[in-house]
């Protein structure tokens, strides 16, 4: 087991709020400019940090704490930085997932409920941030789906952490997209393919500190497509809870700060529904205190490299039937 430099539970707030009915707490956003803190007024302020994003800034190893305290160099309204926001998480080194994790998606699905986490790498290069258009790869696939997901963002070293040490190295929350071709997924029986196309790893908008969580097993995860409610569900129906599932991963690989772990999709998918993504969909994923998570999607062009912004912020097999 690895003991962490310090509790990133603990980190201290500055009392901003996300939404109208969010908790109290250090809520971030990653810009062109830096990263931002979101205060309670509807304004954002511009930090005096050396990070360009929030898995930059938990590899300095102080978790969330220079945020909370570092001063502004700027206080804007929060609606004008909208079109400056990056994926708050576009350097991290690793995205784990886990297929199917909630006990109303195995229900859904007509499947037993797996004996052990089935896990699978994102491809880091797969990230896309908030408001991200996509493109769909329809020379490849027929059957793009979306999945709504709560992203834990971890703060502290973890290797072999057992379960009721975990939640001490996660240092905060936010929204996912873990979008899948299922085709891919069927054909190729390798979850790590099917799952990093260009665009096809969205998280944000917010990264919110886990201390600002009033309940951090039932966090609230809700997916609509093109306004219509698709997924709706919270951690509380989690087949591996969070601590099991951490404990789970860290007894075999290290899990870095910065790092993320998708917790899995609830039911209500494309593959749920049999109906998949198509050119001008908008998906939007809302986690409990996070600023939604949305997505655009278009048609592929044969010149066009999909996007997601992660070139501007970033570095630069279980058988298909057992993942979401």
């Amino acid at each position: 087991m690895s003991a962490p430099a310090a509790d990133a539970r603990r980190t201290p707030g500055t009392g901003q709020t996300v939404g109208t009915d969010a908790p109290t707490g250090l809520a971030l956003l990653a810009t062109r400019r830096g990263l931002a803190r979101i205060c309670g007024d509807g304004t954002a302020e511009l930090l005096d940090l050396p990070y360009r994003d929030v898995a930059d800034l938990l590899r300095a190893g102080a978790g969330l704490a220079p945020a909370a305290t570092a001063s502004a160099r700027e206080r804007l309204p929060l609606d004008t930085l909208t079109a400056e926001l990056v994926a708050p998480l576009g350097s991290t080194r690793a995205v784990w997932g886990v297929g199917l994790n909630y006990h109303c998606k195995a229900r859904a699905a007509g499947r037993a409920l797996p004996a052990e986490p089935v896990l699978y790498l994102k491809s880091a290069s797969a990230g896309s941030g908030p408001d991200a258009t996509v493109a769909l790869p329809a020379s490849v696939s027929s059957q793009p789906d979306y999945e709504g997901e709560i992203a834990l963002v971890i703060g502290a070293r973890m290797h072999r952490t057992p379960a009721e040490q975990a939640w001490s190295h996660v240092a905060a929350i936010t929204a996912a997209n873990d979008l899948t071709a299922r085709d891919v997924m069927a054909t190729s029986a390798n979850p790590t393919l099917a799952k990093s196309f260009p665009g096809f790893g969205a998280l944000g908008t917010s990264v919110l500190d886990i201390a600002a969580v009033p309940d951090r097993d039932a966090i609230e995860v809700r997916t609509t497509v093109n306004g219509e409610v698709r997924q709706e569900a919270t951690s509380a129906d989690l087949i591996f809870p969070v601590p099991q599932l951490l404990a789970w991963i860290t007894r075999y690989v290290i899990l870095e700060p910065g790092d993320v772990v998708l917790t899995g999709t609830p039911a209500g998918t494309g593959q749920d529904r049999g109906c998949f993504l198509r050119p001008g969909d908008l998906v939007e994923v809302s986690v409990g205190g996070v600023l939604p998570l949305r997505t655009r999607f278009c048609a592929e062009t044969p010149t066009e490299t999909p996007a997601g912004d992660p070139a501007e912020n970033s570095p630069s097999h279980r058988k298909p039937h057992t993942h979401d």
